[in-house]
C-alpha cells in the first residue's frame, strides 16, 4: 500500500468520524430533550392512545448507560433551563 493510498484512508476515516461525532451530537440532544420531556409530563393527562409510545421512549431512555444519558441531559440543559446560568444561543 502507497502513502498516498494510506493518507486517502486516513482522510476518509477522519470524515466518516467527524460524520459520526455529527450525529452521536444530533441524537444526544435528541435523547436529552425526550428525558427532559419525559421527566416532566404529567402522566395522568397523557391520552391513553399514546401509551404505547411512552412506554417505548421511557424502556429506550431507561436501557441508555447512565453516562450517555447524563451526556444528553447536560447538552441541552441550557436550552431548557434558564436558572442554569449559561445561555441560550
Amino acid at each position: 500500500m502507497t502513502t498516498d493510498q494510506n493518507g486517502e484512508e486516513v482522510s476518509m476515516l477522519r470524515a466518516e468520524i467527524e460524520m459520526l461525532m455529527g450525529e452521536r451530537t444530533s441524537l444526544l440532544r435528541t435523547v436529552g430533550a425526550a428525558a427532559v420531556f419525559v421527566a416532566h409530563m404529567d402522566s395522568k393527562t397523557l391520552p391513553e392512545e399514546t401509551y404505547p409510545s411512552a412506554d417505548v421512549l421511557a424502556h429506550a431512555l431507561n436501557a441508555l448507560p447512565e453516562e450517555s444519558l447524563h451526556d444528553a441531559i447536560e447538552m441541552i440543559r441550557p436550552e431548557v433551563d434558564p436558572s442554569s446560568g449559561e445561555s441560550n444561543d
